[in-house]
């Protein structure tokens, strides 16, 4: 966090909050530290100081949000990203923000083991990433180690303005480590001003003493610290968003801002992700496409497949109509394709088509290799209707066992496996039914009679031919509070003078209309 660099107001600049029911400093700039400002003075001292100064308040929601989204921008250097929850946020990896000496600022932790060689090497990586944040006008500091501990120490205690980024060498954490303060090891402040007290003011001569000297004053946590720093003690990282094991990924040698070259790059991402799926038997069932622009936004689109599916063309059908919907800004530089769900999908499989469904292969190859293929077309029509209309819009009916109207059939996935029971053949339904059924008004010459005539939408019917009652009763065995006492329902057939017919029925004295013939 730090002064928007396209402010031209030079002058000391600082976070403020209230403290016990006075205004104190929350944060400053490197000019108002310049001027001897530092958190946690008075904001009264700080105006004594610096008459000039410039302030705000400060919003621990909205920086939280924001430091969430430049995490999810970090993952552009690898898909293991994470604030910082020592200091609340860019460290780890990250140290810096609004001035406040070492150790202060929000941070992010980022795993890149195995991503450097993309960046061409740890030091290049490192580089770019202090180099785009200042763009972003972001004052950071960078340390790349082999624990989190002693990156986080080297990045917030052993870099400056001069060296904003440094990477320690293999099995180098010891020696990084020890001229730092006690403080670099993530200790409460009141921990780390005991230690100062008590001129232990490096971490080498705390090194020296025994566990068993400093836990009866300091507890655990201490030990447990420079454990964890030097690496004979595990810290769980958890990602910002789950790490897909399936993901393709494309750093570009330029922006790029035209939806030809996007089409490009997804076509060399949705071959390379199907080589993936490929090599461990597993088909997508939800794609990912995500694209990190050089202003430090990104966009994700996401798409579902009715099956398993590694054929690049298919995928590549399923995101042409909708590249259109991501906004590139100034440019986007990197892509990634990945497969956040997915089922397995063997060779077998892509000929017979999804269990249950290519019922030809029990009658030989060939026909059974005709399902596949008739199974296949009718997946990347439905996907492709999907992708137009939105996820769950492409449905079939399949009958279900209950003696309401409006509850005998039920919506699942239109390739969804299995054989439905056959629809039961009894008395006439109609082909559309209203849901909920509307109210009408009707005249019956008796109780139990058809209606004579009746009125739907403010217009009159007489009828002119009946058929009924069928009663249909509630469903007393099943234990649903929303249907507990509901009267039974009469239907009818009815013809008015026109020719059209109506499915009525007379509930708890009430008329209403459920449906419509033909």
């Amino acid at each position: 966090m730090t002064r928007d660099p396209m402010t031209p107001d030079e002058r000391p600049f600082a976070l403020v909050h209230d403290v016990g029911g006075r205004l104190g400093l929350a944060a400053v700039d490197a000019a108002a530290e310049a001027a001897g400002l530092q958190p946690g003075l008075p904001l009264a001292d700080g105006r004594a100081l610096a008459p000039n100064l410039a302030t705000a308040a400060l919003r621990p929601a909205e920086d939280a949000r924001a430091l969430a989204r430049l995490a999810a921008w970090c993952s552009r250097y690898t898909p293991w990203s994470a604030v910082d929850p020592a200091a609340g946020g860019l460290g780890g990896g990250l140290g810096g923000g609004l001035g406040g000496g070492p150790g202060a600022g929000a941070g992010i932790l980022l795993d890149v083991t195995g991503c450097a060689g993309l960046f061409g090497g740890e030091a290049a990586l490192l580089g770019d990433l202090v180099t785009r944040l200042g763009r972003l006008g972001f004052t950071a500091r960078a340390a790349l180690a082999d624990t989190i501990g002693a990156a986080w120490a080297v990045a917030r205690f052993a870099t400056d303005a001069g060296t904003p980024w440094r990477v320690v060498p293999p099995e180098g954490a010891r020696a990084a480590l020890a001229p730092l303060p006690p403080a670099a090891l993530r200790l409460p402040p009141a921990a780390a001003e005991l230690l100062e007290r008590l001129g232990l003011r490096r971490i080498d001569a705390l090194a020296g003493l025994p566990p068993e000297t400093l836990e009866p004053r300091f507890g655990p946590e201490l030990a447990g610290r420079l454990r964890q720093a030097w690496g004979e003690a595990p810290e769980v990282l958890s990602p910002l968003v789950p790490v897909p094991p399936l993901l393709a990924r494309r750093v570009l040698a330029e922006p790029i801002v035209t939806a030809e070259a996007l089409a490009c790059g997804l076509d060399a991402l949705a071959v390379e992700l199907c080589r993936h799926l490929e090599a461990v038997q597993r088909g997508a069932r939800r794609l990912e496409l995500t694209v990190y622009r050089v202003d430090g936004g990104l966009r994700r689109l996401a798409l579902g497949t009715s099956r398993p599916s590694r054929d690049p063309e298919h995928l590549k059908r399923l995101f042409a109509g909708q590249l259109e919907r991501i906004d590139p800004g100034f440019g986007i530089e990197v892509m990634t394709l990945a497969a956040p769900l997915s089922e397995r999908l063997t060779a077998l499989q892509l000929v017979l088509g999804p269990a249950g469904m290519g019922r030809g292969a029990d009658r030989g190859a060939g026909r059974g290799r005709r399902a596949g293929d008739d199974l296949a077309g009718l997946a990347g029509l439905v996907d492709r209707l999907e992708a137009r209309l939105g996820p769950g819009r492409v449905f079939r009916q399949d009958p279900f066992e209950s003696h309401l109207p409006e509850r005998a059939a039920r919506r699942v996935p239109a390739l969804a496996p299995g054989d439905p029971a056959p629809w039961r053949r009894g008395r006439p339904r109609p082909l559309r039914l209203l849901g909920p059924p509307e109210a009408i008004e009707a005249v019956a010459l008796l109780p139990d009679h058809p209606p004579a005539r009746f009125r739907w939408r403010r217009v009159r019917h007489r009828v002119v031919r009946a058929e009924g009652p069928e009663r249909i009763a509630p469903e007393w065995w099943l234990d649903d509070p929303d249907r507990a006492g509901a009267p039974a329902r009469d239907y009818f057939r009815v013809e008015d003078e026109a020719g059209r017919r109506y499915w009525l029925y007379r509930a708890g004295g009430r008329w209403f209309l459920h449906g419509l013939f033909g």
